[in-house]
């Protein structure tokens, strides 16, 4: 009886105690999740079931299994302690480091001109969306035990740090993943404490190195011709234009109040190209309307938002540097998703997180938040 009787006092206590993870549960961030999810999951329904009475349910049922799992991934991902992952974070930038070179083998799969994903029976997986997270995790581990003391030596190893996987990501080719990852090193430095000259250098050299990487080799003509359609918009030569024209006729549609569910003509009869992936905001916004993808665009701003405080609130650095990393993560997708559907930005390719088709964004992203919901649990301990 004398365990038993200890156990249930160490129980109560535990229930007490006011620095207790569960009681830290972020509920705002976690309504913004489950809110953005549900709808991802109806506008990838509606945006692949066709025009016939014989819908085609393979994408939603897809969507669904890889919600689920993120859901899983999301709930290991906030349950173990974070700064217990501090140690591991090489381990897993190995892991995807060597995945990232296995999928440019002949092991990989090209689709769409790039050899970006293995191909696992019905499902593909994109190691390029997981090596979003281990960035994230060894730049967080290399500044929190720099301490903010950045020299010349220390900048070249986070370069080099983030310069292999996008490297790979680049032979692939996925200008758009590899804009992502820079986006998140920035970010990662900035609030890191690199000093100002060093980030406007850097700056300028990721601009030069992305208009190289426009005139190399690397990228066939009409991936190109995607990246650079927004610039000229008259050039009636660029197929790519058909794209963002669908496009901006679908968001025009769909007017103040949208056209409703399932109703919208270009989503409907499938005159966007991708629009399940690349453009799946015009399958919000003609279907919703302005209100439907104001209503949208809200809950990611706050969800941005969430992240931003909970880096703020963070116990230490690492922490902070995690959610900086989620953060970049999130605002660059959804800036450049967004942009390219209307056509003012180029067409990248690049998913909207939680929105768009697709496992291993999805699952990275809810991993993602994960992490960030984590950092909140323990700001106390």
């Amino acid at each position: 009886m004398l365990p038993q009787s200890i156990s249930s006092r160490a129980s109560k206590l535990s229930r007490r105690d006011p620095t207790a993870p569960l009681r830290h549960i972020d509920p705002v961030l976690i309504g913004c999740t489950v809110a953005l999810s549900i709808l991802g999951v109806i506008a990838v329904y509606s945006a692949t079931r066709g025009p016939g009475p014989d819908y085609s349910k393979s994408y939603l049922y897809k969507q669904t299994i890889f919600m689920v799992i993120g859901a899983g991934a999301m709930v290991f991902c906030s349950v173990v302690d974070y700064r217990k992952l501090h140690d591991w974070a090489w381990v897993f930038y190995g892991i995807t480091t060597a995945l990232l070179v296995l999928v440019v083998s002949p092991l990989g799969s090209e689709v769409n001109g790039a050899k970006s994903w293995f191909s696992l029976g019905p499902f593909q997986m994109q190691p390029a969306e997981f090596s979003k997270l281990s960035l994230i995790g060894v730049l967080a581990f290399l500044l929190s035990e720099f301490r903010g003391d950045v020299d010349i030596r220390r900048l070249v190893a986070l370069l080099a740090t983030a310069a292999l996987p996008m490297a790979l990501i680049m032979l692939q080719p996925d200008l758009g993943e590899t804009l992502i990852l820079l986006a998140i090193t920035m970010t990662i430095m900035l609030v890191g404490g690199l000093p100002t000259k060093y980030i406007a250098v850097l700056t300028i050299v990721g601009l030069v190195g992305v208009v190289g990487a426009l005139n190399s080799p690397l990228l066939a003509d009409y991936q190109r011709d995607r990246l650079t359609a927004f610039v000229n918009p008259s050039d009636t030569s660029n197929a790519a234009l058909y794209n963002i024209e669908q496009s901006q006729q679908a968001i025009a549609n769909g007017g103040i109040t949208g056209q409703g569910l399932f109703d919208g003509p270009q989503t409907k009869l499938g005159f966007v190209p991708e629009q399940q992936t690349d453009f799946i905001f015009t399958a919000v916004a003609e279907q919703f309307g302005i209100i439907g993808a104001s209503t949208m665009l809200f809950l990611y701003g706050l969800l941005c938002y969430r992240i931003w405080r909970i880096a703020q609130v963070a116990k230490d650095s690492f922490g902070t540097y995690l959610c900086a990393g989620v953060l970049a993560m999130f605002a660059f997708s959804a800036f450049e998703n967004v942009g390219m559907a209307m056509g003012i930005m180029p067409v990248t390719g690049i998913p909207l997180l939680l929105i768009s088709a697709g496992g291993s964004a999805t699952i990275t992203a809810l991993a993602g938040l994960g992490l960030v919901l984590n950092v909140y649990m323990r700001r106390f301990q």
